[in-house]
């Protein structure tokens, strides 16, 4: 297994592949041919950061089969998705924001995260995997309210593009298989969403297919490949974490 992270050190920026809380320290690219530095630090001496700066999220909507089936929904005949800035990435232990704009109910929905390691146009689903880089946990943070606000318009970017809701990491697991994994969220240690990554209409290599042939997915762009059953709203005070197992935990205060 390897995980890759991000992270601040002594006022610097490092990569690293992290194991048992202990930091292997790389130079270079995380998406080119970085190299091991001989120097190592704990995950305990520093701060995690997000870990890649992706140019674009891309988050998908109505790719569960149970959220489909208990919202009165079918599978979509190409992948439903929207876009989130990098406004609104949040690493781990990161607070996410009740928007000062925004009085009304705050989601979370734990999502597989596909992280692209390559420039990615056009290419077809038997190459797809070629593409991913590996994989990492997402919260999708969503102003639930804001969706319907107007009947002519359902706010999609508005309502899941404020700052800090657009939450990710810790790691990048780069060896995991998605098809064995099972994404699960706790709300202040009580599970609310548990769901297998064989529910997804859409595969994390099928996503990649479609959405490479409407837009270029560069280094570090994450897929965040849509949610399951279970998402509620969060009240200030409450801590939110998304688990997949082996990738690890993402955890996040809510304020």
């Amino acid at each position: 297994m390897t995980q890759w992270l991000r992270f601040s050190h002594d006022n610097s920026v490092g990569i690293g592949t992290l194991d048992s809380g202990l930091i292997k320290i790389f130079s270079g690219d995380l998406f080119g041919a970085p190299k091991e530095t001989g120097e190592t630090c704990k995950l305990a001496d520093v701060d995690v950061l997000t870990p890649c700066d992706p140019t674009k999220i891309v988050a998908l909507w109505n790719n569960n089969l149970a959220l489909a089936d208990k919202m009165g929904l079918s599978k979509p005949e190409h992948p439903l998705y929207l876009l989130k800035g990098p406004n609104t990435f949040l690493a781990a232990g990161q607070s996410i924001q009740q928007p000062p704009s925004y009085d009304g109910r705050v989601v979370y929905e734990a999502e597989l995260g596909v992280v692209i390691g390559k420039a990615c146009s056009n290419v077809t689903e038997q190459v797809a995997t070629d593409y991913i880089f590996g994989y990492t946990c997402f919260n999708d943070v969503t102003a639930l309210s804001l969706l319907d606000t107007d009947p002519t318009f359902p706010q999609w970017v508005r309502a899941k593009g404020f700052d800090t809701f657009g939450v990710f990491g810790p790691v990048i697991d780069t060896q995991v298989d998605p098809s064995e994994l099972t994404i699960r969220a706790e709300l202040n240690g009580r599970e609310r969403q548990n769901y297998p990554v064989s529910d997804l209409f859409y595969s994390p290599r099928e996503l990649v297919s479609h959405i490479s042939k409407n837009m270029t997915l560069m280094p570090g762009d994450i897929i965040a490949c849509g949610t399951g059953p279970g998402a509620l709203p969060m009240k200030s005070g409450m801590t939110i974490d998304i688990i997949i197992d082996p990738i690890g935990r993402l955890s996040n205060p809510f304020e």
